[in-house]
Formats: C-alpha cells, structure tokens, sequence
C-alpha cells in the first residue's frame, strides 16, 4: 500500500527527512517570542528504508516484509523475526521528547516491536528502550507499551520518550514478528517519529484568526458517555474512552468503520466507538489513551499517513481544517478553565477539533457531552489554546484519509 500525506503544502511529513511543525505566522504576536522546537521524520519508500539497517527483511512494494527471518522469541513464544534500524536522524535542536508513530499491518499471530534510543551532544548513546509492542487483534498475545523504562539518557512513559538531557539525534528499530509455522503476513509501511523542545506558554499572546475563521468540518458526533458501563475488560466506556470516541468521530468523518463489529454486543449504540476502544487498548497501560495506538489503528483503515505531533497554536491548526483534516486534541484543565465544558475538570481529555467560529473561536467535538447531540461545542479561543498547549504542548492525532 502506497501512503502518501494529503497535507503536503500544509504540513509535510517528510519521510527520512525534517520538518518543522507549525510555521511562524506574519503579524501574529505569538511568532515574535521564543517557540517551542517541533520536527517530524518518517521513512516509507524503498529508498529510505535501503537506507537504514535491514536483517530479515526486504522492500516489496514500498513497505518492509519478513524475508529470510532469524528465530527469535516474544512473550516466551518462538517465532521468526526480522529487524530495521533507522539512520540517526538529527532535528536541528537539543529534544527532550521523542513520540514515535507507526504505520503496519499485522494478520494473525503476528506482531511490530518499536524500540527507540538517542545520542547526545557529548557522544554518549543511549540503550534501546522499548515503546511498544503493538498487534491490531491478535489473541495470542496483547498490544501493549513497555512500561518505565530508564537508562542515563532517558526514559519511556506509555507512548512518550522523555530525554534526561538534550538530545541530538535518534534512531528507531523495528522488528516484525510472524508465527513460525502459519507464517502470517507482518508489513511495516511507514514509521517516524516527532521530535520536540518545549517552551513554556507562560503569558504568551493567543495565535490570531487566520483563514479557517468560519470553516466547520461535518465531522458526526459520538458520546463516550453513552457508552459507560461498556466492556470493563478494554476501559469500561464512560469517562475513559474520550480517545477511542475521538478517534472513532474521524474516521466516520471519512465514511470509515461501516461494520458489521462481531464482537461487539448487538444493540449498543454507535458500535464504531466500542469497536475503536478494543482495537487501541493498551493492556499495560490498562487504557485506551495511548496516542500511538490510535493513529496505528487509524492507519490500518485509511491511505493517508496517520500519526501524532505537535503545533505551536491554534493558527497551525486551521491549516488542517482548510484541508478538510480534523484533528484529536490533548488538552486537560481545572475548574473555570474551560467555559461551557461537559466535564468541570480533568487531567487529560481528548476531543476533535473540527472548525472555528467567524471570530476565530474553536468548535470542536467534545465526547464528555452527556449524548451525542450535546458533543457539539464552541470554546473560547484564549481558553482552549492555553489547555492544550498548556497540557501536552500542542498534541494532536492526525488522520489523513
């Protein structure tokens, strides 16, 4: 499957290469101070991955599939085994925060390891540490991250890799897991990584309107609260599932998950949403927020490349919205923080922001509405910028068709 970004004059995510997130913008207050350090690096062609360290693998039409695997083991069980390494990739400032993503698809017992690691500026290099090991619906063993792990340069927390220090470069590795005997199919299309040096929001001026003012995408609406009480063993519905909601909201957007979903109970309403929950639940993380495995489920569906980055503002975002692209926002707030919020506060919440107002004010999807018609809402735009920058430096889940 050839994937390629429908945002490329706007955001382009550009494989084996840098891109810094989220452009300065001409009159607007926000660029005149000191921004945070965003850049975006993926490799998904041929060439790219040829550039890297294969053992067990080979290119078949621009994505990566076990050819002559090594024996290896995962979970205690044999299977074949083959491993990527990318070339170091250096985003041009010191990060502190690594957040990578994946593209793959995974037929039966099959599985994708990713493992990331960086150099400081000194030289020293980091140990390999583990982000994930990730299966879109295999019973023979879980999706899961791999804990806190640390070593002197950094360590993993769920889907986020927080240096110790400055780093200047980083490499990724992948390894594709099949079953030794069915030998299913395990294909990586696509794997990056975002790169980042925060700045403190502080007092910073909130971005101006740009040309998004007045665009709202037709986005559907899902309540997870409807949902509360659903399937304990991936999350339990309710408050918990804001991501997979989230996430679900997007892809109907684009007309994707029709069902049938047999393993959900007949009659739940908007099935798409428990279906989503189960399919990016993280069974270490005990949750179904992992930033990660909700574009890796999103990518197994659409053609587009889905991943997670930051923005600087709200500015950067309208760019997507022009493009007809939604995007799931992290934010988290306290009590009189968010005016006309379904929910008085919470430590991190995701909700899709689908369009702006004529006076640049923010209208999203906020899944905490009580049902699906109360989901739609429009928030100030001083208000969300600070929630969202404020509580994950700008997060968001893109989805591409």
């Amino acid at each position: 499957m050839v994937r390629r970004s429908a945002l490329a004059p706007v955001l382009v995510l550009l494989a084996g290469s840098l891109a810094a997130v989220g452009p300065a913008h001409a009159g607007d207050p926000q660029a005149r101070r000191a921004s945070s350090s965003i850049a975006n690096t993926s490799w998904s062609t041929g060439a790219q991955w040829r550039a890297g360290e294969l053992k067990g693998l080979r290119v078949r039409a621009g994505s990566l599939v076990v050819k002559k695997p090594r024996t290896g083991k995962l979970g205690g069980r044999a299977y074949q085994v083959g491993t990527w390494t990318s070339p170091w990739a250096a985003p041009g400032f010191g990060l502190t925060q690594l957040i990578p993503s994946w593209e793959a698809v995974t037929e039966g017992d099959s599985v994708v390891k990713v493992q990331v690691r960086g150099q400081a500026a000194d030289g020293t290099v980091s140990s390999w540490d583990s982000m994930a090991e990730w299966t879109l619906d295999n019973p023979a063993l879980r999706r899961r991250s791999l804990g806190s792990q640390a070593d002197d340069l950094g360590r993993v927390s769920v889907d986020t890799w927080q240096a110790a220090t400055a780093i200047t470069q980083w490499q990724v590795r992948v390894r594709l897991y099949r079953n030794a005997t069915s030998k299913p199919l395990v294909r990586l299309d696509r794997v990056g990584a975002m790169a980042s040096a925060l700045v403190p929001r502080g007092s910073a001026p909130t971005s101006a309107p740009g040309p998004a003012a007045g665009t709202v995408l037709d986005v559907p609406t899902f309540s997870q609260m409807t949902h509360s009480g659903h399937y304990p063993q991936w999350g339990g519905g309710g408050e918990a599932w804001c991501s997979p909601t989230s996430t679900a909201m997007v892809l109907a957007y684009y007309g994707l998950q029709p069902g049938p979903f047999p393993v959900i109970t007949a009659g739940h309403a908007d099935p798409q949403v428990d279906h989503t929950a189960r399919l990016v639940f993280d069974h270490a993380y005990d949750g179904t927020g992992n930033w990660a495995f909700n574009t890796a489920y999103a990518s197994t569906l659409t053609a587009g490349d889905s991943y997670v980055t930051r923005l600087r503002d709200l500015r950067a975002a309208e760019d997507f919205i022009l493009a007809g692209v939604p995007l799931v926002a992290s934010v988290a707030f306290g009590r009189n923080q968010l005016t006309g919020a379904p929910i008085s506060a919470s430590n991190g919440h995701l909700m899709v922001i689908v369009g702006f107002e004529a006076d640049g004010d923010v209208v999203v999807n906020d899944p905490a509405g009580a049902s699906n018609s109360a989901v739609r809402r429009v928030y100030d735009r001083d208000e969300f910028e600070d929630i969202w920058i404020n509580a994950s430096g700008g997060v968001v889940y893109v989805i591409n068709r």
